[in-house]
């Protein structure tokens, strides 16, 4: 018998720390629900699972981007609703004036609201933007990052939808005034401020007065109004026909500007709002959007400082059945880029409903190998924790068993 080292003791001892050891692991998964707490537990299921777990937030991720593209799309689409129902209201104007029932003023009427509804339909193709970006313009051109990797995206344009693209800008209006010497109706006129004297002629080729190219002065107070036309260029002033105030609209190349107001300023071209929208060339008497782009050009017109440019036109009844030509083709054009977003749309709902899927599959995947298994952890546990208890207990009695050497001392 040996009494310096207690063999029994020592590997009881052992026993009892592999017991304690093991309870506080499964105490640890317990507590946690987790099986893999540390590398430590399952150093390859952890490797596995944390990548499991990128692909799961990857696809919670990219069903949020899916779910803001279809927000950007309805947006988009909310508004070419509404330029849908403007050019509906505007066919209707346009079959309305092509019926010669109508008179002149009647049309002048009519024509009052469709460059109204001209000028919505540009505010709503230049204004319409989500998250601050320009949706109708045609400058948006997107992509949605719709999968948990690197590429997986879906490219999404949205075309020009203003109203010009349309064609629903229709001429240039510039109101001009001269000066007449002379304020008999008939005979010839001098104009102030031109480059000198002209013709001015009536609707059937006679001389009448003076004249300047590309412009139509009409007798405000006639009824109906006096019309003189003119075939060359003329200044700012003022024309009297027998003491009465004459007014000029001249009709010029209108090559990408919106229905609306605008003013020159300088080398600028300013909209209604006094934003700078282009560059105005006074030697050339052009005006170019900032890209260099050309905008509307005025051929011989001079002393331009502020023109507008107004629906389409159907102020005759010629012009109303072209119009209601184009305002067809301008419906089909938005009709085809609405169905293009509710495909984009109908394809970014169904990505949403996969991506929750395959989040759903990844997550479940992921449990079975990092959550813990509460039964059978339990039993560990309690196998453990009995160990633990009985390793204590022989330990007691592996402690006494050196004093039975004092037996044999007595």
């Amino acid at each position: 018998m040996r009494i310096n080292h207690n063999i029994a003791a020592l590997n009881t001892y052992r026993q009892l720390n592999a017991g304690n050891t093991a309870a506080s692991k499964s105490m640890e998964k317990l507590s946690s629900g987790m099986r893999i707490n540390r590398a430590g537990d399952d150093a390859a299921g952890l490797a596995i699972s944390e990548k499991m777990r990128a692909q799961v937030r990857g696809l919670d991720q990219a069903a949020s981007n899916a779910q803001d593209g279809v927000s950007l799309i309805q947006t988009a689409e909310g508004a070419l609703n509404e330029t849908h129902s403007i050019l509906q209201r505007m066919r209707e104007l346009a079959v309305q004036s092509s019926n010669d029932t109508n008179t002149e003023t009647d049309r002048a009427e009519l024509q009052k609201e469709v460059n109204q509804l001209s000028q919505e339909l540009s505010r709503i193709g230049n204004n319409t933007e989500f998250n601050t970006q320009k949706l109708l313009n045609g400058t948006f051109d997107g992509t949605f990052h719709i999968g948990a990797n690197e590429s997986q995206n879906l490219s999404i344009s949205v075309g020009d939808m203003r109203g010009y693209t349309l064609g629903m800008a229709g001429k240039v209006a510039v109101e001009l005034k001269a000066t007449v010497t002379t304020a008999p109706p008939e005979g010839s006129y001098t104009v102030t401020g031109s480059a000198g004297a002209y013709k001015l002629l009536d609707s059937n080729g006679v001389q009448i007065g003076q004249s300047a190219d590309g412009l139509t002065f009409e007798d405000m107070a006639a009824t109906p109004a006096t019309t003189f036309v003119f075939t060359e260029a003329v200044t700012q002033g003022t024309i009297k026909s027998d003491g009465v105030d004459v007014t000029a609209t001249a009709y010029v190349a209108n090559s990408g500007l919106q229905a609306g107001e605008y003013t020159i300023s300088g080398t600028d071209l300013l909209d209604s709002t006094g934003t700078k929208i282009g560059n105005w060339d006074a030697g050339t008497k052009t005006a170019t959007d900032l890209a260099g782009n050309t905008l509307v050009d005025f051929e011989d017109t001079t002393a331009v400082t502020e023109f507008s440019v107004g629906g389409v036109d159907i102020s005759t009844q010629k012009a109303a059945n072209t119009a209601i030509t184009n305002i067809n083709n301008a419906i089909e054009a938005v009709s085809a880029e609405r169905s293009k977003l509710g495909a984009y749309q109908n394809r970014l709902e169904h990505t949403i409903n996969n991506l929750g899927t395959s989040s759903e599959n990844l997550t479940a995947s992921e449990s079975r190998i990092r959550d813990v298994d509460m039964a059978k952890e339990m039993m560990e546990f309690t196998k453990n924790n009995i160990l633990s208890q009985a390793a204590q207990a022989m330990l007691a009695q592996a402690n006494q068993q050196p004093e039975s050497v004092l037996q044999l001392l007595r």
